[in-house]
């Protein structure tokens, strides 16, 4: 199975936990029709191959990004205007998806980025409190109870086809609580910590082209 059936495979497959507690709500964009239509799109557009590449671990999906396209850092705009994808999820924008493609731009564009590296997230589903994005380390008791499905969902993507040599993880929170995972589990030989691109669009805007050139300088 190409990687991309097996990207579409898993992602359908994935069941929304139980409600939390503390007001914590979970969006499983992949219950929606359309967005299983664009993903089976996005997937067999630019993963329709056997080709391992360099796996780019964020959080968990934004609400107006991953969490409304299944297709992470990637709001409905992108989809449109840089991956070529006609959708009905409307018009948000988000600032992770707005840093990703102009790096993915830099890079040379969706084709050669996506060639070779996959974008995803350590937890796969979005999280939401207050009608705020959450994050799964915002609480430490939530991450105790989604440790063992982050850990699965690591898993089940390294068999999408990862580079195991060396990872790349957005955030430096992020990163802390992967090493966690990486520590016992092993996943990965080499973990390359970047800033998250939602903090460098609210707080590093002005170097904003550094950031693109460190990112690309990682992932080369």
């Amino acid at each position: 199975m190409f990687f991309s059936g097996k990207a579409v495979q898993y992602f359908f497959n994935i069941k929304s936990p139980v409600s939390f507690r503390n007001g914590v709500q979970v969006i499983n964009p992949y219950d929606s029709d359309e967005v299983k239509r664009t993903v089976t799109k996005f997937y067999s557009n630019f993963y329709k191959d056997n080709n391992k590449r360099l796996f780019v671990f964020g959080i968990n999906p934004g609400r107006f990004g991953g969490g409304l396209t299944g297709i992470s850092f990637t709001d409905p705009v992108a989809l449109r205007e840089h991956c070529g994808i006609e959708n009905n999820l409307g018009d948000k924008k988000e600032l992770s998806s707005k840093f990703i493609y102009e790096m993915i731009n830099a890079f040379g564009g969706a084709d050669i980025f996506y060639s070779k590296i996959f974008l995803s997230a350590l937890y796969p589903l979005a999280l939401v409190k207050d009608r705020k994005n959450y994050n799964y380390y915002d609480d430490k008791s939530l991450f105790n109870i989604l440790k063992p499905d982050i850990v699965a969902s690591i898993r089940s993507q390294i068999e999408f086809g990862a580079k195991k040599e060396k990872v790349i993880i957005l955030g430096k929170k992020n990163a802390e609580y992967f090493k966690i995972i990486n520590d016992e589990f092993n996943f990965f030989n080499e973990v390359v910590v970047l800033d998250h691109p939602r903090f460098i669009m609210q707080y590093r805007q002005r170097l904003k082209n550094k950031y693109i050139t460190n990112y690309i300088r990682a992932i080369k």
